[in-house]
């Protein structure tokens, strides 16, 4: 257990911290998981519509630091992609 009086703080914050975090991680994951469904039931309008709502939240969990800049690059390629070959097909 901290004894100081900062470290008890940082347990505190890092506590508060980790459930913001799990929250937007979680929030990320759902939007997604809305593509890949899209994606599954062949839909490509719905797919288009979802990739580019996941597009801001996987932008703004780099900045607020959850996710590393070229992991959302590549989750984004990745989806772009496979919604692209949808349309095309």
């Amino acid at each position: 257990m901290a004894n100081h009086a900062s470290a008890k703080k940082r347990i505190r914050r890092n506590a508060t911290r980790a459930e913001i975090n799990g929250a937007r991680r979680g929030r990320i994951r759902t939007f997604v998981k809305k593509v890949e469904l899209a994606l599954a039931a062949g839909d490509a309008k719905l797919a288009g519509e979802a990739l580019h709502a996941a597009q801001p939240e996987l932008a703004r969990s780099v900045s607020k630091g959850i996710m590393h800049k070229n992991t959302m690059a590549r989750k984004l390629s990745r989806l772009s992609a496979r919604v692209k070959a949808l349309k095309n097909s």
